[in-house]
């Protein structure tokens, strides 16, 4: 809110270019809050679908939260108003390559009852195999 009270202030004085700098840095904070979010999403995404591949079986629990997340995921990467995307196809992969590490050891707590950490668990999966079908799921 600071920072809408500023730009104000800036338009107001006629300092254009301080104001241009400051709606650049606004939308730099609001698309790092968009990632952040979509990285948390994809946990979960990848959570569920570790668990599927390494237990070669699925729940329908596990089924709508690969759902929710992946309508969350999509939901939070549209823009509203102009149209398109924040992030494409290469950088969200990046955040699922990103998030893999704690969504293995998120899914270490609950595949096979928690009995394997996620050294053994890595060893069960495919983790490329598992990246493209969560994009998969993010882009269609």
């Amino acid at each position: 809110m600071e920072e809408l009270i500023e730009l104000r202030e800036l338009v107001v004085s006629g300092n254009l270019e301080a104001a241009l700098s400051l709606i650049d840095e606004l939308e730099e904070m609001s698309k790092e809050d968009k990632i952040n979010k979509i990285y948390s999403y994809c946990i979960v995404l990848l959570v569920h679908l570790i668990k599927q591949q390494a237990e070669k079986r699925t729940t329908h629990s596990w089924d709508v939260s690969i759902r929710n997340a992946t309508d969350a995921i999509t939901r939070i990467n549209k823009r509203r108003k102009s149209g398109g995307y924040y992030l494409n196809e290469t950088e969200i992969e990046e955040i699922l390559l990103e998030a893999f590490d704690r969504a293995l050891d998120n899914a270490a707590l609950e595949a096979f009852g928690g009995i394997y950490d996620g050294s053994i668990l890595r060893s069960m999966i495919d983790q490329e195999l598992l990246v493209k079908e969560a994009l998969n799921y993010i882009l269609n």
